[in-house]
C-alpha cells in the first residue's frame, strides 16, 4: 500500500466552503495527485479539549459551529461517514506513546475538518475521524501526537492538521481591507525556510523565535495542528512542501504544506 503524506491545510473562513477561490483550486490539485485514501484523520484547531479525543461516530454530524454567516452556509452537509474502528485505532496508537486517548462516540465535524475536505473531496465517500488537540500542552504535544500516528500514513490514512498558517482575528474585527498585513509574509516566509531546513525545533520555538508570532497568532491553536503535521512526517526528514494559496482578506495566509517524510513502521 502507498505511503500518504501528511497535511497541514490552512482551512480559512467558513465562506471558504461558498467562496472556495485559489484555495478550492490548490485543494482540488492537491487530490487530485494524491492515491485515494481508505479514510482520513483530522486534527482540528476547533476542537480543543484537555486530553486527546479521537471521534467514534458511525455518521459524523456536519456541525456549523460559527455564526454571523449567510443562511446557504449553514445548509452545506458534508455527509461522510465515520470510521469508530479507526477512532479506536487512533486512541490506542496515542496510549501507547504515552498519551491517553479516548473516543467521543457523539463527535461531529466541526468546519475545521468538512470545510477543507469539502474542496479536497467533495463526494464525501471517504470515512472522516476528527482528533482534538490541547494547545495547552505546548507544539511539543501536538508534534508527539503526529509522531505517534505516522504509522497510520502506511495503512491509507491520510493524516491532517488544520488550523492557519497566520491568524488574527483582531485584524479583521478592526479593518476589514485587502491590504496585507505587515506581518504575514516574514512569518510564513520564516515558516517556509525552517521547513525546509527540516527545522522542527525552531518551528516547536516559534513563539520565540519567528518574526511576528505574536501577531501572527495571538493565540496557539491554529498553528499547532502544522506540528501535528510536522509529526506525522514520521523522521527527521520531513520532506515538507509549500503550496501557496495567497492570503485571504489580508492577514489570513491559506498556505497548505505536504510532508513526504518516511512513516514509521
Amino acid at each position: 500500500m502507498p505511503v500518504l503524506p501528511a497535511l497541514y491545510i490552512s482551512h480559512g473562513s467558513p465562506m471558504t466552503a461558498l467562496q472556495p477561490g485559489l484555495p478550492g483550486e490548490r485543494l482540488a490539485a492537491l487530490a487530485a495527485g494524491l492515491d485515494r485514501p481508505r479514510a482520513i484523520v483530522v486534527a482540528s484547531a476547533h476542537w480543543l479539549t484537555r486530553a486527546p479525543r479521537a471521534g467514534g461516530a458511525a455518521h459524523p454530524a456536519t456541525v456549523h459551529d460559527f455564526g454571523g454567516f449567510p443562511r446557504a452556509l449553514f445548509e452545506l452537509q458534508y455527509p461522510a461517514p465515520g470510521d469508530p474502528g479507526l477512532a479506536a485505532r487512533v486512541a490506542g496508537l496515542l496510549a501507547g506513546a504515552g498519551l491517553p486517548a479516548e473516543v467521543d462516540p457523539s463527535r461531529g465535524l466541526d468546519h475545521g475538518v468538512w470545510v477543507p475536505l469539502r474542496l479536497l473531496y467533495p463526494a464525501a465517500d471517504i470515512p472522516v475521524v476528527p482528533l482534538s488537540i490541547q494547545p495547552h500542552l505546548g507544539p511539543a504535544h501536538q508534534f508527539a501526537l503526529g509522531r505517534a500516528l505516522a504509522p497510520l500514513r502506511g495503512e491509507g490514512v491520510l493524516l491532517v492538521g488544520s488550523g492557519s498558517i497566520t491568524h488574527n482575528l483582531q485584524d479583521w474585527r478592526g479593518s476589514p481591507g485587502l491590504e496585507e498585513a505587515p506581518y504575514v509574509r516574514p512569518f510564513v516566509e520564516w515558516v517556509e525556510r525552517r521547513l525546509g531546513e527540516n527545522d522542527a525545533a525552531a518551528l516547536l520555538d516559534y513563539r520565540r523565535l519567528a518574526p511576528g508570532a505574536e501577531r501572527a497568532h495571538p493565540t496557539d491553536e491554529h498553528l499547532q495542528p502544522l506540528h501535528f503535521a510536522m509529526g506525522a512526517a514520521g523522521g527527521p526528514e520531513l520532506g515538507a512542501r509549500r503550496i501557496d494559496a495567497g492570503v485571504d482578506m489580508g492577514f489570513l495566509a491559506m498556505d497548505i504544506y505536504r510532508f513526504d517524510g518516511a512513516a514509521r513502521a
